[in-house]
This record gives C-alpha cells, structure tokens and sequence, in this order.
C-alpha cells in the first residue's frame, strides 16, 4: 500500500512527534530582549488554563461561598500553586525529552499497561466533555430558548468550528483561547466589582485553618471538607498534564544547544503561571460572587439555571447597586455568554488533548475533527438520557438531575489524576530523563512528592462521598454502605494499579539509564 493512499485512511499508524502537524511550527526571537520573548512564548500556558476554569468550576467554587463565606479560598490558593508546580514539570518534560507524558509512560511501560492508563484518561476526557456539553447546551438555552435537547445536538456541531481552526495556524488559536479567556475574565470581575465585597475577610480566606478541612458543618448537604474536595477535583485535572507536555513543544528551538532549551523551559515557565494566575483569579471570583453578589444562603439551586436566574432575581441579590443593573438583565446575560466562552475553550483543547493521549499511548492518530465527533457523539449520550429521564418532572427537578450528572463524572477525573501526577514526578525526577541540569530540583522534588501524596490522599479520601453521589441527593443508609463498600474497592483497584505503574516506570528508566551508560561508554571508546 503505497504512502500516498495511507493519508486517506481515517485512523493510522502513529509514533512521530506529538501533535506533529504543529510542533516546532511557532519561531521564536533570538536576543530580543525579555517581554518580547516572552510573547513569542505565550500561549500554551493559555490552553492549559482553560482547563483550570471550565463549567465543572463554576458551581462548585460558588456553591462552596454560599455555605462557607470565604473559608474556602485558601483551598483555591493551594489548588493552583499545586497546579503550577505541576504545569511546570509537564512543560519541562515535553520541551527537554521532546516526548509528551504519554508517550513517555508507554515508552517506559508494557502494552497492557498502556492500554489501561489510556482507557483510564479517555474516560476522563470523555468525563470533561460532559461538563462541557451541559454547560454549552444550558447557556444556548439560556442566551437563545433553545430547548435543551437540540442545544445538546447543536454542541455537536463545534467540530465545525474546530475544522476552521485547524486551517488558520496554531498561533492564532491561542489568541482566539486567551481572548475568550479574557471575556470570562472580565464578566466576573465586573459583577463582583459592582458587589463590592468585603476585601479584609476575602484576603484572610487565603489563611487556612484548622476549618477548612473539617467534617462540620454541614450546610445545605455540604461540609468545608466536600466543599474543599470538590474545588480540588474541578481544578487540578489530569488532561493538563498531558496537553501541556506537547503544546510546549511547538516552539522552534534548537535541542542540541542546551541554553536554548533552558530558556524555553523558563519562558514556559513564566507563561503558564501567568496564564493559571489568571485562571486563579477567575476561580477566586467565582468563590466571592456566592458570597457578595448573592444574599447568604439565598441560592438554593447552585445548577447554571439557579444561578442564571438569581443574577436577574432582586430579591436575591445582595446591594442596590446590583439590583438595578440586574433588572437591565445584563448580569445574567453575561454569565451566560461566559458560560459559552468556557465551552468553546474547553472544545479546543479537549480535542488536543485527546489526540495526544491516542498517539503516545497506542500508536493512533485520525484528524481533529473525526476524533472530535466521535467523543462528543459519546458524551452526548449520557446528557440525553439524564435530559429525557427528566423530561416529565418539574423544571427544578430536570435542573438538579443535570447538575448531578456534571458534578458525578467528575469522579473520573479523580480517579485519573495520580495516573498521570506520579509518572510526570517521576520522570521529571529522573536524570537519565532529564540530564543533570533539567531534572527537578530538591525543593521541587519535595513539593512534587508532598502534592501528589496530598492530592491522592484527598481524592482517596472523597471517593466515598463522590459514589454515593450517583444514588441522588438522599441515598438510603443500605445505599450508602454500598457506595462506601464501592470506594473502598475502586481505593485497592487504584492503589494496585498505580503500584504496578510506578514498577513499570522504574524498571523502564533503569533499562533506559543503563542503555545510555553504555551509549557513552562506546562514544568514550
């Protein structure tokens, strides 16, 4: 079969490059001076951000100010610093190693174990899209009438708009991601601005106490622990990994001068924490709008319905000057429109991401946009069995059984994440990776380690509540024992597989270590 007919084939052999078609397609400057280089790196630290203030955010970050006031902004401040330490390493490993974290764990794993870790992250991208599509179809809803069933229908068709980025080039996909990425921005900030908040007791939020993590109390089915897990779960996901260690490779640079690839590991470096600042910030807005833009406690359905309508309802609202720009309906209108934005971001990046994970782990690659018809097509399904099961209850009803959904495939993002933090740990900790020079540091070393235990621990810790969440809002006690009884075998199922990861990983960057030995001995020779 000759070269020429294999192009037409819709799914082919892959093992080149990661996202091949861009990488090394943006040239950057030489010698022109720091804000200019660091434009020409900007970008990726975009994309990646988006996944840090997507739909599965929103609910959690305000629902959590509604009941908590701002106890809760200490756990966004961590979530991100954790997020940037980890963005940092994935960044690093695409731009030294010239692989992304998937290719790098099957190229030091056995194929069984590819196959699981990439069933594993499909089902967590394939969860991400959920979020996406509800959040989509609802603000279609919202902003046009549409009704939901053929708003869920019509997010189907963004693989249209997906073909048309395709065509115009890397560079200006990520303008049209930070531009969006600044319309969000710019909604929130303007009605949390008009809310005017008490800043004293927003900036002591950052402090953790000994509150944040507890038990008690529960308000509204909530406790700061679940409130704490579900900011976690919807910040730190595992698909950034693996999206930021190829994106970080399309920057033309010489790999064989090693100053070269340490200033684009530091200008990555620089772009993706301004870029998550960002994202921090937006997240840390979302949390104040449930404490000053609303009355406490005033918001009982968190779904974007709930809050659509609590922006246009006064009764609501916490001050006259909310109240009266309220009643123009711009307040609910732009939450709407960011409700959009955050969709259409996400759309980009979910379908890089997913190429990515298909190429380093077995080998696949089919274009764009069939690859993003066919896991929309997938994560449609669940959205319309939830909206058609709900069709004959009360608007209330249908609203809550759709946030429920949302807030419930966000457990395999939880299940996902320590399959790609410890590979990213260990592989950035490895010298035979990284080389002397570019394998972390003691004090990243240390901070890795103690995040991804955290952060694992957390999750181990909310699997039990996460499960009892698929039996509704007031599962019986037979019910909640089998959730916990449910936990506690995914916990064994999870630890022994990352066991079996972390083996694999070890013995394949000892194979690799010795084989360069030996490489250089012979140069030696």
């Amino acid at each position: 079969m000759d070269k020429k007919h294999e192009k037409h084939k819709l799914v082919e052999y892959a093992n080149g490059p990661s996202l091949e078609e861009i990488n090394g397609t943006v040239t950057v400057p030489k010698g022109k001076g720091f804000w200019r280089t660091l434009f020409a790196y900007s970008g990726p630290g975009a994309l990646v951000a988006v996944g840090y203030m997507d739909p599965g955010n929103w609910s959690t970050s305000i629902t959590g100010g509604q009941n908590f006031q701002y106890l809760l902004m200490s756990v966004i401040l961590m979530s991100s610093l954790i997020a940037m330490l980890l963005q940092y390493m994935a960044a690093k490993l695409g731009i030294v190693s010239r692989m992304d974290l998937a290719q790098a764990i099957r190229a030091r794993t056995g194929k069984t174990l590819g196959i699981i870790l990439w069933i594993l992250t499909e089902l967590a991208i394939m969860a991400t899209d959920i979020a996406e599509v509800i959040g989509a179809a609802i603000a279609l809803y919202l902003l046009f009438g549409i009704p939901l069933v053929f708003a869920v229908f019509i997010t189907v068709f963004d693989v249209l708009l997906l073909l048309l980025l395709t065509k115009i080039g890397f560079r200006k996909i990520e303008a049209i991601v930070v531009a969006l990425i600044l319309v969000i921005l710019f909604v929130f900030t303007y009605q949390v601005a008009l809310s005017n908040p008490d800043w004293g007791a927003v900036f002591a939020g950052f402090i953790p106490t000994s509150q944040t993590f507890a038990t008690s109390p529960e308000v509204h089915g909530m406790t700061p622990l679940n409130g704490a897990l579900g900011i976690i779960g919807a910040t730190v996901m595992p698909h950034n990994l693996y999206l930021h260690s190829a994106v970080s490779q399309t920057r033309q640079i010489d790999h064989n001068n090693e100053e070269d690839v340490a200033e684009a590991v530091r200008f990555s470096a620089w772009d993706s924490n301004i870029q998550l600042s960002a994202a921090f910030v937006v997240n840390s807005l979302l949390l104040i709008m449930g404490v000053a833009v609303f009355k406490s406690g005033a918001v009982d359905d968190p779904s974007f319905f709930g809050l659509y309508e609590a922006l246009s309802d006064t009764s609501m609202l916490s001050n006259g000057l909310l109240i009266s720009v309220a009643k123009s309906g711009i307040l609910s209108v732009l939450f709407a429109v960011a409700l959009l934005a955050s969709g259409q971001n996400s759309t980009i990046t979910g379908t890089l991401t997913g190429q990515v994970i298909m190429e380093g782990f077995v080998h696949l690659k089919m274009p764009l946009w069939a690859r993003r018809l066919i896991t929309r097509l997938i994560s449609v399904i669940p959205v319309l069995i939830c909206v058609s099961l709900s069709a004959g209850q009360s608007a209330e009803q249908e609203h809550e059984a759709l946030n429920n959904l949302m807030i419930n495939s966000q457990v395999f993002l939880s299940l996902a994440l320590p399959f790609s933090m410890l590979p990213l740990l260990m592989m950035t900790n490895s010298k035979a990776e990284m080389g002397e020079r570019f394998k972390n540091s003691l004090w990243v070393k240390v901070l890795g380690w103690l995040s991804v235990l955290v952060l694992t621990i957390l999750d181990f810790k909310g699997l039990p509540d996460a499960v009892a969440g698929f039996f509704g809002d007031d599962p019986s006690a037979a019910q909640l024992q089998l959730a916990t009884g449910i936990a506690y075998a995914l916990t064994v199922v999870i630890a022994a597989l990352l066991i079996w990861t972390m083996y694999e990983l070890y013995k394949g960057n000892k194979r690799y270590a010795e084989k360069l030995a030996a490489h250089q001995a012979n140069n030696n020779d």
